[in-house]
């Protein structure tokens, strides 16, 4: 893991199950979230994704490629462009920072309406290096049916 390496592309489909599952996951019963007649009486076309289950998500792209055994220290993350059913969230990253065992990975998320996400996330990861052939079985494209590509 060096500064300036680049992750993968992550490509998640936004469902309307992935959206309510992921509110009542976190326990966030904002309407918004999962009625869609609601959500429209409040100005949104449809229900959207919490910032909660883009945190989930954002920590699975970046666990998922260095390993299990990753450490999330800091996650910071400011929110853009609504994640709505039927789309698509593309996550990315890049390695700003490495400090012996210790990164730091700025991470975008895109949709069709626009950035959905921006963050920083300082991890530390134990043990033999990311991605794959780490002994993980994890790395790029890592999937369990999740409806994540």
């Amino acid at each position: 893991m060096r500064a300036g390496d680049v992750l993968p592309p992550l490509e998640i489909e936004v469902t309307r199950t992935l959206i309510v599952a992921g509110a009542l996951a976190s326990r966030d019963y904002q309407d918004v979230h999962h009625d869609p007649e609601l959500a429209r009486q409040k100005g949104s076309p449809d229900i959207f994704m919490n910032i909660l289950t883009t945190n989930g998500l954002v920590g699975r792209y970046l666990t998922d490629w260095f390993g299990p055994t990753t450490v999330l220290r800091k996650v910071a993350v400011r929110l853009g462009a609504p994640n709505y059913p039927g789309d698509t969230m593309v996550l990315r990253g890049r390695v700003e920072k490495v400090d012996g065992d210790t990164a730091v990975v700025r991470v975008t998320g895109d949709n069709g309406v626009g950035r959905h996400v921006t963050g920083t996330v300082t991890l530390t990861v134990p043990g033999p290096g990311p991605g794959p052939g780490s002994g993980t079985g994890s790395g790029p494209g890592s999937s369990s049916g999740s409806g994540v590509r």
